[in-house]
Formats: C-alpha cells, structure tokens, sequence
C-alpha cells in the first residue's frame, strides 16, 4: 500500500541550504570571562509555509560569546528577510541558532521562538547547544 504524500511534504527540503544574510561580528575584548548576551525580537514575522499567511511572534537569544560577538545591525538584517519565508517555527528556530553557531560560535547559545497563537495553538520552540570544549 502506498503511503499518501502529505500536503506538508517537501516544503522545508532546503530550509538548511537557503541563502540568508551573513550575520556579521565583532572582536570580543572579554574573551577570559563568562558572560550572557541577550537579543531580543518582539516584531518577528515570518510566513506560514502552509497557508502563505504571516505569523508573528517573539524571538529570544541567550549566547556566551568566545572570540566575536554578534554585530546587532546585521543581525538585523538577517531576522528581518524571514518576513518573506514560510517556516515551520521548529526549523526557524533551528536555522536561527545555526546561522548564529556558524558566525560567532559561541560558547553556549539558547535560541526561542514564541510564536503567537495560530489555529488556536500558541508554538514556543526553545534549542540549546554548548560548545564541546566547554561542557564539563
């Protein structure tokens, strides 16, 4: 019996390949101290990769930066050219965390999306990672 394809297939197969902005950086002169940045987005839009329709939420980062930190302005820039993407809100979060790692790899990041209710159902996604060399 062949498995019936859902209307859900396919559409994130190149969420991971997408071209974004680059998230800039800058040197981190506190490299020897342990500390939390924290980037907050309470305008976030995107779009629903279902019903084309926009989905707004909030977008919370907690990183412990190593050698760069995040420049804010494009960082920015970045958030803002997933107003015209439609997302799962558990790839959003995923590819946000990602493309931080990949610009700055920090030493500990949390990344959540708090997603408004859609449907009747609120979504709050949370992904965490650690550096390997600082997990104890």
């Amino acid at each position: 019996m062949k498995k019936k394809k859902s209307s859900y297939d396919e559409l994130q197969d190149n969420i991971r390949k997408m071209k974004m902005p680059e998230i800039e950086v800058w040197e981190n002169k506190y490299q020897d101290r342990d500390y939390i940045i924290e980037l907050e987005v309470p305008e976030f839009t995107c779009i629903c990769p279902k019903t084309g329709l926009p989905d707004f939420g909030e977008i919370r980062v907690e990183y412990s930066p190593s050698k760069v930190c995040v420049e804010l302005k494009s960082f920015k820039l970045y958030i803002v050219a997933f107003r015209d993407i439609g997302i799962f809100h558990e790839h959003l979060v995923n590819r946000i965390m990602d493309d931080i790692i990949k610009a700055a790899d920090p030493s500990w990041i949390r990344v959540e999306g708090v997603m408004n209710p859609r449907g009747g159902i609120q979504t709050t996604v949370e992904a965490e990672y650690e550096a390997v060399s600082k997990k104890k």
